[in-house]
């Protein structure tokens, strides 16, 4: 099994600490011309996958429903969030090689976080190729820590639904809103796309038609230590894959000036 990141467990302390988990994800997108563009937009952070903190009615949710939890067979250093598959985003990773940056500036502990990668999407219900590739591409950053009859029992498809489950009813009727950047006055075709809806059912057919997981693979992560003005402080930790098949790869840790 791969140690635990080095930056991992200052980060998720700080994490801990903020009073919002909240960042900015950055994407490439491209212009009418084809020219490449950032694009940003804040997005909340869902816990290192695939461990999100479940509220007590999640859980409840889960069992009630029959799906309960999956056991606790994983763990990685790889951050996950949600999405609506018909977010800009989503075909803004599939045309840029999947590369990802995430900033998060903690106030309360007056730290920026930097978070270079490749984000990958999961929870099509439909399966097929693109999603098989990703969980291949996330299973990568996975690490072991059950038995070898709790990986056997943990599924992709309820560790997507115990994450669908976190969210509150409305915010789950939140993926039957009508497409999102779409002008108000195009009413949509399928009458179920309505705003302001509650979802109860974790495997509403069209909420999960639209909800997905977004795991993100770092491979640069850099701290920004703004806490002492005097003496400011910038580590980055850059991953170096393995020579082979069978390393791990290491994170090289460098001291920068601020």
């Amino acid at each position: 099994m791969a140690p635990q990141a080095p930056w991992r467990s200052l980060f998720q302390s700080h994490l801990t600490q903020n009073s919002s988990t909240s960042f900015t994800l950055s994407t490439v997108g491209h212009d009418s011309q084809n020219r490449p563009v950032p694009r940003s937009r804040t997005c909340e952070f869902r816990g290192f996958w695939p461990s999100p903190q479940l509220h007590d009615k999640a859980v409840e949710a889960l069992n009630s429903q029959g799906i309960g939890q999956n056991p606790a067979a994983y763990e990685s250093d790889m951050i996950s969030l949600t999405t609506d598959v018909r977010m800009e985003k989503v075909g803004q990773l599939d045309s840029s090689a999947n590369v990802v940056e995430g900033i998060f500036w903690l106030t309360d502990v007056g730290n920026q976080w930097r978070v270079k990668g490749e984000a990958f999407v999961i929870g099509d219900p439909k399966g097929g190729a693109h999603e098989e590739a990703a969980r291949k591409e996330i299973q990568t950053g996975m690490n072991v820590t059950g038995k070898v009859a709790d990986v056997s029992e943990w599924t992709w498809e309820r560790q997507v639904t115990a994450y669908f489950a976190n969210h509150s009813p409305v915010m789950r009727g939140s993926f039957k809103n009508p497409s999102p950047g779409q002008p108000r006055t195009q009413e949509p075709a399928d009458p179920s796309l309505k705003l302001g809806q509650e979802v109860d059912d974790l495997q509403d057919s069209v909420a999960r038609g639209n909800f997905r997981v977004v795991v993100i693979r770092p491979n640069e992560v850099e701290r920004l230590d703004l806490s002492d003005l005097q003496n400011v402080r910038r580590v980055r930790w850059t991953f170096v894959p393995a020579d082979n098949t069978d390393g791990q790869g290491e994170w090289v840790e460098t001291e920068l000036w601020p």
